[in-house]
């Protein structure tokens, strides 16, 4: 009794943090979201395409900031103050370091782009830099801890100011630098925020012993999440250098879309998912539960959204970008189609994080890195489409790569993984083909929505309900359980 007591409460405890999780990522995802259809509609693809130039080398200096150790953090069973200062003064001195050399690396990459006037955006943007340096071990205090209550009032903080000042100042005729405002502001007050509500504050004590244990498990992270942000920017890169930076503009609008609903559930899971796994890295039967919900909840949630998202995409666009941005449509389909199965990989590299092996973390990651280099040179040659198609070939390999190691692991095969998505991805596809038939009505766009969207919906939810799909109702004895005030 006593012990079915304490899962019912850890249930309510992860759930409870799930919840505020997502309402804070929905929250943020919302405004930037509707910032940047303003944005888009005041500015130019060109505009954005410029940002797009720059962020490619923020991203991956962002990289730095954790160097691993913040997951390392949550992942050690007994850190404490000594650990979190340690790592908050290493990561706070690398981020400086990185600072300077972003500053000094400005002119070279303007060079690199033949456009003199990036040098003074690079050297301002890349400021945010340093402030997630003072931000990053307080989010990991925050996740180990499961305070996720706190990023809700600090994201939406730092969200909601800085879209009113970037719309201002696109209004105001600033161009692009309306843009690196709004993002150098959001990171500011959302850093602010979090330091005003969260109690934990570095301590006047440092050990390098401490943070080379920590380094030691963080480190394959650190190479890990390098080789994939570069990976992932590389794109970005040849498509500035080769192509037009409206190509850019058009590739990058189109992946925000998707990424909108990808960030709110798939971050969600993430932030909550590892913690709690962690917790149970001892028992491989009960991380095996929690991987094989997290993949087959959250690919049934997200299957639906990203089909009728890529069925709808051009009065998406119409509607909301208006008719310029139409080239965005192609790349919002494959897009759409990659984000798809995002949970099979979140949860299983999760999976494997919680259990410790940050060393096969790092050879997925190399051999994944290795076949999409393969792929991205084979196609970059033919055009900005053929590369986002090697993207969705890459990102299907993927799936077979991340699951493999968990096969031993957890007993969970990549084959057991497909029989319990298929059902939702099947109903998914259908429901897509059924909304797309109103497209070819001939409607406005906005009434065409109209029609598509409460019809997806209908179908996806009647259809489970009649079939009885388990994720259908294991999500509905939930909300069941929400509206009885049980969590």
């Amino acid at each position: 009794m006593e012990k079915n007591n304490k899962i019912i409460m850890k249930s309510q405890f992860v759930l409870s943090n799930f919840l505020w999780r997502f309402a804070e990522r929905c929250g943020a995802q919302l405004v930037t979201f509707i910032v940047s259809i303003v944005l888009a509609r005041i500015l130019a693809p060109e505009d954005y395409g410029t940002i797009a130039l720059i962020t490619v080398f923020t991203t991956i200096m962002q990289v730095f900031v954790d160097s691993g150790l913040g997951t390392a953090l949550i992942q050690k069973k007994d850190a404490d103050d000594l650990d979190f200062s340690s790592v908050f003064y290493f990561n706070f001195v690398v981020c400086l370091v990185l600072y300077g050399v972003m500053f000094v690396a400005a002119p070279l990459i303007a060079a690199f782009y033949n456009d003199a006037t990036l040098t003074p955006l690079v050297r301002v943007i890349s400021l945010t830099i340093v402030i997630s340096g003072v931000k990053g071990i307080q989010q990991s205090y925050v996740s180990r801890n499961m305070l996720f209550k706190r990023f809700f009032f600090a994201t939406l903080g730092g969200t909601i100011f800085s879209a009113f000042l970037g719309i201002g100042l696109a209004y105001a005729g600033f161009g692009v630098w309306a843009i690196v405002v709004q993002q150098l502001s959001n990171t500011t007050i959302d850093t602010l925020i979090l330091w005003l509500t969260v109690k934990w504050r570095p301590k006047k004590k440092f050990s390098w012993q401490r943070l080379k244990g920590l380094l030691t498990f963080g480190w394959k992270l650190l190479a890990s999440a390098l080789l994939d942000t570069v990976y992932n920017n590389l794109r970005s890169l040849v498509i500035g250098k080769m192509y037009s930076s409206a190509d850019l503009a058009y590739y990058n609008q189109a992946d925000k879309f998707p990424n909108v609903v990808v960030n709110n559930i798939n971050s969600s899971i993430d932030s909550v998912l590892l913690p709690t796994m962690a917790s149970a890295q001892d028992d491989p039967v009960q991380v095996k539960a929690m991987t094989r919900r997290a993949i087959k909840t959250s690919t049934y949630i997200m299957a639906p959204l990203m089909m009728g998202l890529a069925f709808c995409a051009e009065p998406v666009i119409k509607l909301v970008l208006t008719d310029k941005w139409l080239s965005c449509v192609p790349f919002m389909q494959i897009f759409c189609i990659t984000y798809m199965f995002y949970p099979i990989h979140t949860a299983n590299l999760n999976a494997i994080k919680a259990m410790g092996r940050s060393d096969l973390f790092l050879k997925l990651e190399i051999v994944k890195k290795i076949m999409g280099m393969v792929l991205l040179l084979s196609t970059m040659w033919f055009g900005v489409m053929a590369m986002a198609y090697s993207l969705l070939v890459s990102s299907l390999l993927s799936q077979i790569i991340n699951s493999w190691p968990n096969w031993k692991l957890l007993d969970y095969s990549y084959f057991e993984q497909l029989k319990d998505i298929m059902p939702g991805i099947i109903l998914a596809v259908i429901m897509g083909c059924c909304v797309y038939l109103i497209s070819l009505l001939g409607l406005s766009s906005a009434v065409t929505l109209l029609i598509q969207v409460p019809l997806g919906a209908g179908i996806y939810i009647g259809a489970s309900a009649v079939l009885q799909l388990e994720s259908f109702e294991y999500l509905w004895s939930m909300v069941k359980s929400v509206k009885a005030g049980k969590f």
